[in-house]
């Protein structure tokens, strides 16, 4: 089984790719879906979060106030400190029974979906191979304001605070450049490199069944 690390900086299409790495027979374990669902109303987070950070980052539905803990985090080291001393362990959790159970389903290869992998000392470690999904920051700024309507600035700021693109491509073993790519051409990269991972490079039934005869 081949434990594929799949990275990129933000608005880089790394989520994108994922999902067709997915399509192609690829186990996928989201790093990013995990801390979500520990930080929704009920989230197992949210207990500890409130405690530590106090009720203004905790919304009336009792889920995380995500633009306010953002804010705090990107600008105070100490607080992000303490939120990821919260949530990475709980990731770490359930990051090990989705492996575990992809592994039981007889998945030959599984996906994390690490945004932090290359700053994080623990992930490196635990993957076999590293495929970064790279593209320029004026890129990354511009796909990020477009979906978030984040300001320049605010895009910036996050991009500052991840590992830089020379770092990431350091850590790679596989590089997806992903800048003026349609959807249709992105998908036709990754059909490329599916064959390095033991993945289909084949049409998906519904693509086949659409194929004039």
């Amino acid at each position: 089984m081949l434990r594929l690390g799949l990275t990129g900086g933000i608005g880089s299409g790394k989520s994108t790719v994922a999902a067709m790495l997915a399509d192609r027979g690829a186990g996928l374990v989201d790093a990013d879906a995990i801390s979500r669902d520990l930080t929704r109303a009920g989230g197992l987070a949210m207990a500890a979060i409130a405690i530590d950070f106090g009720p203004d980052f905790v919304s009336p539905s009792g889920a995380l106030e995500r633009d306010r803990m953002r804010n705090l985090v990107h600008s105070d080291a100490g607080a992000r400190h303490r939120l990821e001393s919260i949530i990475h362990p709980l990731v770490g959790q359930e990051t090990r029974r989705q492996t575990a159970m992809l592994a039981a389903q007889g998945c030959s290869c599984i996906v994390f979906d690490i945004p932090l992998l290359v700053e994080s000392a623990h992930w490196r470690g635990q993957v076999d191979q590293v495929l970064v999904v790279d593209c320029t920051p004026e890129v990354q700024i511009e796909r990020v304001m477009a979906r978030s309507q984040l300001q320049r600035q605010d895009v910036v700021r996050i991009i500052a605070s991840q590992a830089g693109r020379v770092r990431r491509l350091q850590a790679a073993d596989s590089v997806l450049f992903n800048a003026g790519l349609r959807l249709d051409e992105l998908e036709a990269e990754v059909l490329q490199i599916c064959a390095c991972f033991g993945l289909s490079s084949g049409l998906r039934p519904a693509e086949t069944a659409k194929k004039p005869a």
